[in-house]
């Protein structure tokens, strides 16, 4: 901040709600939200009445009788995107993308529609009842292999999946959306896996009926989906692909439970047990205990959370790192026992094969299995390069300091 502290602080339209004893304040169309104390509150309300930094931080300091630094308070809010302008200097933040911006809160106000609700999850709890009466409408996972030719299975499974997870996170951002949050849709990774996700930041802002509207929508979707393929197949119908979404959608289901990931599941557990970072927070606390294992004095992170978040983070991060090792050596043996010997002998079938439609079929084996991985590559090194680069510097200026 400059050293006069005449100047008043022009504020973005704002949304506040309570949490735990402090106050969550954020932006609409922008990622970052700040969770601030009361006197925090006080300092931003004065603010946004139109008092200089000086004069918000004198009567901050009758209020309450506590000195707060208004300046670095208004420095740390404009980090945030939360601050339009500082006397006449302006301050620029663009707004993060949203994917289809012309939906409005209006179009899909009906998404949040306790009776639709309803309704969805009847549908697989209904299904549950008749494959109870007929477990024979229950799909198997050989279902999947609806045709002897690998090339139409690999592509019906592919596009069966596009088409789900299009869906799922079609329903994440209409229901933000119908909360009056803006969103967008992109592809991205955890760990070996290629995702799409709908990032909605904003929900934070909003109650935690629609936080959890928001979180639980896609799984409600998923199982409304399946249960209607279980029904259709209890009432005879014996389309190929009925088993094919029904069992793509059992392993979607699979993968929402690996909650040491930010999956949809993860959310709703970060949310009801009140912990405003855990992904972040747990990754700093296994800094804190490597740096502890290497000799290192490291402050505890969490030292400043409360006794029942602590706890719950540190269980959290004990089944985190089980999780996570299980999954990669999981990734590990599918990687070299399953995607590569099928990539080689595929790749040798396209060489050296002599059968027209044995070499198509290797064919497109080989461009999925290269553009799956290929896609993941890019997307892995385009969320964690400069992750990389900047421990390389360090790392080396450490060598030479040495």
């Amino acid at each position: 901040m400059t050293d006069d502290r005449g100047v008043r602080v022009g504020l973005h339209a704002l949304e506040v709600r309570p949490d735990r004893g402090e106050w969550i304040v954020g932006r609409q169309g922008h990622d970052q939200v700040v969770a601030l104390p009361g006197i925090g509150l006080a300092a931003l309300r004065l603010l946004a009445e139109g008092r200089t930094v000086e004069e918000a931080r004198s009567s901050l300091r009758t209020d309450t009788g506590r000195d707060l630094d208004v300046g670095a308070f208004v420095e740390r809010l404009s980090g945030a995107g939360l601050v339009a302008s500082i006397g006449d200097r302006r301050i620029d933040s663009e707004p993060s993308a949203v994917s289809f911006p012309r939906l409005r809160p209006t179009h899909v106000r009906w998404a949040m529609s306790p009776v639709l609700h309803g309704l969805l999850l009847a549908v697989p709890v209904v299904a549950l009842l008749a494959a109870l009466w007929d477990p024979g409408a229950l799909p198997s996972w050989g279902d999947l292999l609806w045709t002897e030719y690998g090339t139409f299975n690999l592509l019906a499974q592919g596009a069966v999946a596009v088409c789900l997870i299009a869906l799922h996170e079609m329903t994440h951002l209409v229901t933000a959306r119908a909360a009056g949050v803006p969103g967008r849709i992109r592809l991205g990774t955890r760990l070996q896996f290629l995702v799409a996700q709908t990032e909605v930041s904003g929900i934070w802002l909003k109650g935690r009926k629609e936080r959890l509207t928001v979180y639980l929508s896609g799984i409600a979707l998923d199982a409304a989906i399946w249960g209607s393929c279980v029904l259709a197949r209890f009432l005879g119908g014996d389309f190929a692909l009925l088993p094919v979404i029904a069992m793509t959608l059992v392993a979607a289901f699979a993968n929402q439970c690996l909650v040491f990931m930010r999956t949809d599941l993860y959310f709703v557990i970060q949310d009801l047990t009140g912990c405003r970072n855990l992904y972040a927070d747990t990754g700093r606390y296994l800094r804190h205990l490597a740096a502890r294992m290497c000799g290192r004095r490291h402050q505890d992170p969490l030292s400043s959370l409360r006794t029942a978040e602590r706890r719950f983070l540190k269980a959290y991060a004990l089944g985190a790192v089980a999780g996570t090792v299980a999954c990669v050596f999981v990734g590990i043996r599918l990687l070299t026992e399953v995607t590569l010997p099928l990539f080689t002998r595929s790749l040798d079938q396209l060489v050296h094969g002599a059968d027209p439609w044995g070499r198509l079929d290797a064919l497109v084996t080989v461009l999925v299995l290269a553009g799956l991985q290929g896609t993941w590559a890019c997307l892995w090194w385009r969320r964690h390069s400069g992750r990389l680069r900047r421990a390389w510097h360090a790392g080396g200026r450490r060598l030479r300091r040495d």
